[in-house]
């Protein structure tokens, strides 16, 4: 078998936003994600109880270009007004058609 490259996209936001994101990915043609819930620290400080809402990591695997569209929606849609952060990693798939 062999391994094909594509992108790791991972996005961080409020939980507040998850449903609004997930919809954007969809829209960006994303055919599957992970949310995962998760904790730090970062400029906007420490969350110090759970009415202050939650963290959570999304994360998809896509190729390039799509990549770029993910981020360029990002950028658009929730860069400006919110505290959500996201980055690419190289990564290595088997069946790559899956994604």
């Amino acid at each position: 078998m062999e391994l094909k490259s594509l992108k790791l996209v991972t996005i961080f936001s409020d939980d507040a936003l998850q449903d609004e994101i997930i919809e954007a990915l969809k829209g960006c043609g994303v055919k599957g994600y992970t949310i995962e819930d998760a904790k730090g620290e970062g400029l906007h400080r420490m969350r110090m109880n759970e009415l202050e809402g939650t963290i959570i990591r999304i994360e998809t695997i896509c190729n390039e270009a799509k990549c770029d569209e993910v981020f360029k929606m990002l950028s658009e849609k929730f860069f400006n007004e919110y505290g959500v952060i996201a980055f690419a990693t190289d990564i290595q798939v088997l069946r790559k058609e899956r994604f």
